[in-house]
């Protein structure tokens, strides 16, 4: 194994990159044309277009993907975390094509990327669990029964679930039925599958993960605990490492269980094993993330394994034998997201104009961006991730305070006010406790805080105003024509706006007028126009919600701004920038 190609991009991708060439590997990157002149496809040894816009036509493309393998001459495909990284139907199509997928079999990822079978092997090894069913659920019926055999709250879950989509908790046996219709509806939406099932609720609970090593010769380890409960909408904000405020009879069984799962299906390479912890002690196993997972560096600094150098030596067939975890000191990561959360974590793409990370001792700055970077509106919102390590839970908590002050990212608005203000929560702290929990963000911190805390520190630019993607001509090169991208800065500033080709700028959707009237429905973000939801001619109130928008792998609704009928003017899956008309309210 020399060559490795990175199907992914971003944070990640850079990431992988660093990996590989401290083993002397080389590393190849592909990227969809917002991402031509990415930080990733700068360090990368060889670059390769995907020739694409959307994550459909590129990052999940896999017969793009596979022939850019070929192209490369690459050996071996790293599938980072997000798009394909869980997808059995890809390893199984690599593998097919000769090459060497890092991670583990498709078999295990089919498995334990099935809820109710990972349920069941987790049954099998005693793994703790709150009740559930082990198969799915047929009808609103059996969900019924299932909650008045083992009482209220329930959760219902799609089998193909994850990130919150297909889930609903239910406190009322009279909602069990709407709930489960919503949950079957939302599932075959984003997942293609409706099926789901049931298990009873756990009010306020912990979210601690185990991470785990796997070798091709059995070998299974964990290298540790994370907290992942700093969560919005189910999408994680704040992890640390190892989760505090555990007992360590607690940590041994989570740790035990996390390796008797993992050995009991053959598991190879770097996977996740989640739990919850309720404040009774109610242990409650998740699921297993057959991937390297976002927040791995705190659990690199704690553990002192670095888990992607590991991930390519046991596909390389290493063995873990020898691997001790040093267990040392405390880190917390901090998810750096192009996104307000002044304005309710709208996503914002645009240009970093300025980029300084902070730096000193026990101070990592994993980056996807550089000064001038574009941050387009077709891909997740995350940045960086900053990470810090100290001797303590409390040195690293006045760590992370100094080095959040000493960070600038200009351009577009970031998450790092909210950071800041969960470093001053007494919750957060543990000055009086540690309160926090899943759903504690919304459910206790932002309603603490006065939107003004949260607003954004440096300037930003709107996104119209950078020049984002490739515009693609042609030339004749050695009496032969061939194709160019040119990056569309370059064009623009050569003036060269009219140049033959395609002029590929993907802007095609619903434009900003010069002036806009009281009944106008604008577009609070630049995004996709995903749905509306209500109809052309009815008649609604100021603040309701008629549309929603889609940017950035987020949801956005915009509300009426003032009542009267409805007149639609962009159609789902127009492509809007923020301020554009997307209809108008005739009162």
């Amino acid at each position: 194994m020399k060559r490795i190609l990175v199907a992914n991009r971003g944070e990640i991708a850079v990431r992988i990159i660093h990996a590989c060439h401290d083993l002397g590997l080389e590393a190849v990157a592909v990227y969809a044309d917002d991402d031509a002149d990415a930080l990733f496809v700068q360090l990368a040894d060889e670059a390769i277009a995907l020739h694409g816009v959307t994550p459909a036509e590129t990052y999940l493309n896999i017969p793009a993907l596979l022939k850019a393998a070929a192209s490369g001459h690459a050996d071996a495909v790293h599938p980072g975390y997000g798009f394909l990284s869980e997808n059995a139907d890809f390893a199984q199509a690599v593998q097919d094509a000769g090459l060497t997928w890092i991670g583990p079999s498709p078999q295990t990822i089919r498995m334990l990327g099935d809820k109710v079978e990972a349920r069941a092997v987790a049954a099998k090894v005693g793994a703790p669990m709150a009740p559930g069913t082990t198969q799915p659920v047929k009808d609103a019926q059996e969900a019924a029964a299932f909650a008045r055999q083992h009482g209220l709250p329930i959760v219902i879950k799609a089998v193909h679930g994850g990130g919150g989509r297909g889930m609903k908790v239910v406190r009322d046996l009279a909602d069990v039925e709407p709930a489960f219709d919503s949950a079957v509806h939302e599932a075959e939406v984003a997942f293609g599958n409706g099926e789901c099932f049931i298990e009873r609720f756990l009010d306020h609970p912990r979210h601690v993960e185990v991470q785990v090593l796997g070798d091709t010769y059995g070998g299974v380890i964990a290298v540790g605990t994370r907290d992942c409960s700093l969560q919005r909408r189910n999408q994680k904000l704040i992890e640390e490492a190892p989760a505090p405020f555990l007992p360590g009879s607690i940590t041994q069984r989570l740790e035990d269980a996390a390796v008797a799962i993992c050995s009991e299906v053959g598991y190879v390479g770097a996977g996740t094993v989640e739990f919850l912890v309720a404040p009774d002690g109610t242990l409650s196993f998740m699921e297993v993330n057959t991937r390297i997972q976002v927040e791995h560096p705190v659990t690199e600094m704690t553990s002192g394994i670095d888990l992607v150098a590991w991930q390519l030596r046991i596909a390389a067939g290493a063995s873990i034998a020898a691997l001790k975890p040093a267990h040392d000191g405390h880190a917390m990561e901090f998810r750096l997201n192009a996104e307000d959360p002044s304005l309710g974590f709208a996503p914002f793409p645009g240009r970093i104009t300025a980029l300084r990370a902070p730096s000193g001792p026990g101070i990592r700055f994993d980056t996807g961006v550089q000064t001038g970077s574009i941050v387009s509106d077709h891909f997740d919102s995350m940045l960086a991730k900053l990470i810090v390590h100290a001797p303590t839970r409390e040195e690293c908590l006045q760590r992370a305070r100094r080095a959040l002050a000493e960070l600038r990212i200009d351009g577009v608005p970031t998450v790092v006010p909210f950071d800041r203000a969960v470093l001053a929560d007494l919750d957060f702290t543990a000055e009086h406790g540690f309160h926090v929990y899943t759903r504690w963000i919304e459910e206790v911190l932002l309603k603490r805080l006065d939107p003004e805390q949260l607003k954004p520190d440096g300037a930003s630019v709107r996104f119209d105003d950078a020049d984002t993607g490739l515009h693609r001509t042609w030339i004749e090169w050695d009496g032969r024509r061939v194709e160019v991208g040119l990056p569309a800065g370059l064009v623009s500033s050569l003036g060269a706006a009219g140049v033959a080709g395609d002029g590929t700028s993907h802007d095609g959707g619903v434009g900003e007028t010069a002036a806009h009237d009281a009944g106008d429905i604008l577009a609070s973000i630049t995004g996709t126009v995903a749905r509306w939801l209500v109809d052309d001619g009815a008649e609604v109130g100021a603040g309701t919600p008629v549309v929603v928008l889609e940017a950035m792998k987020m949801e956005i609704q915009v509300t009426a701004p003032i009542g009267g009928v409805v007149h639609i003017a962009a159609r789902p899956g127009d492509s809007a920038r923020s301020g554009s008309v997307l209809g108008h309210i005739e009162s």
